[in-house]
């Protein structure tokens, strides 16, 4: 009898574990992390190392700042050539969110926009849209090296809308 509980608790034990262990595999490997999503995803955008399932990436903040061929001011500079702007009175916050890989090349790209109180909001589709498709012809990204490892890493820039019109581009 004692033999029988003794396996009984053994085998839930061991059972408890392995369903533990297929809950946690639904997050990602780091907060932050961009899952592939076939819907909104580049299919042929590969992460470095191990394909789309590449278990890290580094964030923006893992470097000396903005890796871009002649840093923000080029961004600002082809910004103002397209012109992009809202016909709408509006205020607030667009960001895009993105992964560049160990190749320079970009992909997994995120939008949220927010109100200039800060709080979540569409602010104008058409905008948001230009602004999404603006910053993934961005073709200036530069790979990264970590301890002599090209890496992947994250990336934003926030748009600071004022009366319709792109004021400040962020960080």
């Amino acid at each position: 009898m004692i033999k029988a509980v003794y396996f009984f608790t053994m085998f839930f034990s061991v059972l408890m574990s392995c369903q533990t262990e297929k809950k946690a595999g639904k997050y990602p490997n780091t907060v932050g992390d961009i899952a592939f999503d076939e819907k909104l995803d580049e299919p042929g955008f590969k992460k470095c190392g191990a394909g789309k399932d590449a278990p890290f990436s580094f964030q923006y903040y893992n470097g000396k700042g903005l890796d871009y061929k002649g840093e923000k001011i080029a961004i600002i500079e082809k910004l103002e050539k397209e012109n992009i702007y809202s016909k709408k009175e509006i205020n607030g916050f667009v960001t895009v969110r993105f992964l560049v890989n160990c190749e320079g090349k970009t992909g997994l790209f995120r939008l949220k926009s927010m109100n200039s109180d800060l709080k979540e909001e569409i602010l104008d589709d058409e905008l948001q849209n230009k602004l999404l498709n603006f910053t993934k012809s961005l073709d200036g990204w530069t790979s990264k090296e970590i301890k002599g490892f090209k890496v992947d890493y994250y990336q934003y820039l926030t748009y600071k809308i004022e009366n319709g019109k792109v004021s400040e581009v962020l960080p």
